[in-house]
């Protein structure tokens, strides 16, 4: 099968060229209405994201996901390894979710909210566009020979590069190990937390990587989306389109020419500018269709609006549109398969709501000792014996527990036999003593309910089993 030579697109990405190296993209600044509103919601997000792991509610971090203790707070409710499920729930909510959007409005997510685009395009990319100037200018420093100007522009470059690098890397930081721990190591010498610096000089050296060299390869070649959204997609998503049909009508696309009736002679409106490719941050050419490069960034429909403008065309040749409404003019539908993943995300939601109004703050933990028997005592009372482990959630402290039966006769005896407190989000392990009188002991199993108790008020329940003598009548 021949291949024809405008689809050689769909076999390479803009940024490798034939000989197989790296051919460095230098897109145009974007500008205009989405640009704005984009660079709006970016702030805000950057904004939130350095400040979240410093705002605390009730004394928890806003956020933190502390993987090596494993102590994780969402929207400042704690999660401990106990609450495992609760998390899992959680990530398949936002998966959900995130694929949901993606079928509705494509890879909207990541032109506008992802991490990555928002560093790339709102922050490294302005500060170069400020020292080394638009797309001509930073193409003709990249061809001159190292001289004195050139030397000191990347120079400049580099270093607020890593400077950034070394800030986002303190934040990120901070939403692992909190910040209260950061703080105390940011006023402290280096030699006292040694392998937290080299962790730190590490996550500085990958960001300053990912934003100086790698960048959009990130989109490309790292994240996975791309090729999932292949999947995903249908014609009836809504995605950053080219009006095709009125783009190239019968005569196809025509340079611009003054005073000429483009009706007259069906050529399309696209007078093959190419602003629409020199302005992505991927180097696509979205007159080609939906690629796995683009990240509906929005840049292309600025830049197309922008010269309809100028030469008297309506705008809208690039937009959001589906497939079906470019083709047949069809209105948005919410298809059975958005209805589908609609109710999955909301069953999900449900539960996981229900889920953390049962959740209790205080969790109690009781086992039989391993390896130990039952003990015969005198009165034929048997004895059993059995730790304890009790985490608080809260961020209050919790006095006086004691620990009683509620579902037979007998007694409870802690090691040492008196009351205990557990700090705000702390852990208590100990061991006590549980007596039975045989005359409750129906077999050699039994199981018993506990009561966890703070001064006289039942704050957690918990079950265990209790050995007795085998084939006791």
């Amino acid at each position: 099968m021949e291949i024809n030579e405008n689809e050689n697109f769909r076999d390479s990405i803009a940024t490798i060229n034939e000989e197989g190296k790296r051919s460095w993209i230098y897109p145009k600044k974007p500008s205009g209405t989405l640009y704005k509103y984009r660079s709006w919601i970016s702030y805000l997000l950057l904004a939130f994201l350095l400040i979240a792991p410093f705002v605390k509610i009730n004394g928890n971090q806003f956020f933190m996901f502390n993987v090596l203790e494993r102590r994780f707070n969402i929207f400042s409710f704690p999660f401990w390894p106990q609450d495992f499920h609760l998390f899992v729930i959680s990530m398949i909510i936002g998966v959900v979710f995130v694929t949901l959007f993606t079928v509705v409005f494509g890879r909207l997510f990541f032109g506008w909210i992802c991490p990555q685009t928002i560093f790339m395009e709102m922050v490294f990319r302005r500060i170069e566009y400020a020292i080394e100037g638009d797309r001509g200018k930073q193409i003709r420093l990249d061809k001159q020979t190292w001289n004195a100007e050139k030397i000191k522009k990347r120079v400049l470059k580099w270093s607020i590069f890593f400077f950034i690098s070394f800030i986002v890397a303190n934040v990120f930081l901070a939403y692992l190990i909190g910040s209260d721990r950061l703080l105390e190591y940011v006023f402290s010498s280096p030699l006292d937390h040694l392998s937290t610096l080299i962790s730190l000089l590490i996550f500085t050296s990958v960001f300053y990587f990912v934003f100086t060299w790698f960048r959009e390869q990130v989109c490309i070649i790292a994240c996975p989306y791309g090729r999932l959204q292949g999947v995903l997609l249908d014609n009836q998503s809504v995605v950053v389109a080219y009006d095709y049909k009125r783009g190239e009508k019968t005569s196809g696309r025509a340079k611009f020419k003054k005073n000429e009736n483009r009706d007259i002679l069906d050529k399309g409106d696209c007078i093959d500018c190419k602003q629409c490719v020199h302005v992505c941050p991927t180097g696509i050419d979205i007159r080609n269709g939906t690629q796995l490069e683009c990240i509906n960034c929005t840049a292309c429909i600025d830049e197309c609006d922008d010269i309809m403008i100028k030469v008297g065309l309506p705008k809208g040749l690039i937009r959001y549109a589906s497939i079906d409404n470019i083709e047949n003019k069809t209105p948005f539908l919410f298809t059975t398969r958005m209805k589908g993943y609609s109710i999955v995300l909301g069953i999900l939601m449900v539960v996981f709501v229900g889920m953390l109004f049962l959740r209790n703050d205080v969790e109690a933990t009781i086992l039989r000792l391993p390896g130990q028997l039952y003990e015969a005592k005198k009165n034929n009372i048997i004895r059993n014996v059995y730790t304890y482990k009790m985490i608080n959630k809260t961020s209050k402290d919790i006095e006086g527990i004691r620990f009683k039966l509620l579902s037979h006769e007998g007694s409870i005896e802690l090691v040492p036999n008196l009351k205990f407190s557990i700090d705000k989000q702390g852990l208590a392990e100990g061991s006590l003593f549980i007596d039975l009188p045989k005359s409750v002991i129906k077999k050699d199993k039994v199981i018993l309910k506990i009561g966890v108790f703070s001064n006289k008020k039942l704050i957690e329940t918990t079950i265990t089993n209790f050995l007795g003598p085998r084939g006791y009548k």
